[in-house]
């Protein structure tokens, strides 16, 4: 049985397994070859802007999207191995799917402390809204929806 605990309590148990980046990290990390991915909502991202070359992946979408073995996986996720830093817009929602992750065998999963918020105010590149609505990478293989977790 488990026990019951708070959120936080879940959050700082998970973050203790994490390599968690600052901001400029994570720029680093991706200048090396990780894939940074973008979970947040759209109405976040038609607001504030997106990070250039990040991939966008909704949350309730992410483990089927990213999992190597997957049918309906992105054509980034080449292996198990692969660096991934999950962003959310501020750090809260990311620590747990890059546990998700993790969970996969992702291991190499983290996530991007204080998200896109913390990002923006470091002065790293920003993709201003245009006024069109973003959308999320679609996914390379045919068949059902992905299921959303409903």
């Amino acid at each position: 049985m488990t026990t019951p605990r708070s959120v936080d309590d879940l959050l700082a148990a998970v973050r203790e397994g994490l390599d968690r980046l600052t901001p400029a990290e994570a720029a680093r990390a991706a200048a090396k070859g990780a894939l940074l991915v973008d979970i947040r909502y759209g109405a976040l991202r038609d607001r504030d802007g997106t990070v250039p070359g990040a991939v966008i992946v909704e949350r309730n979408e992410l483990e089927w999207r990213l999992d190597p073995l997957g049918t309906h996986r992105i054509p980034q996720a080449t292996g198990h191995d692969l660096r991934i830093v999950v962003f959310c817009n501020e750090g809260y929602a990311s620590s747990l799917a890059a546990a998700s992750l993790h969970a996969l065998g992702l291991t190499r999963a983290t996530d991007l402390t204080g998200g896109f918020q913390a990002w923006r105010a470091a002065g790293l590149p920003v993709t201003p809204p245009d006024g069109t609505a973003t959308t999320p990478t679609p996914h390379i293989a045919a068949g059902p929806h992905v299921p959303d977790g409903d």
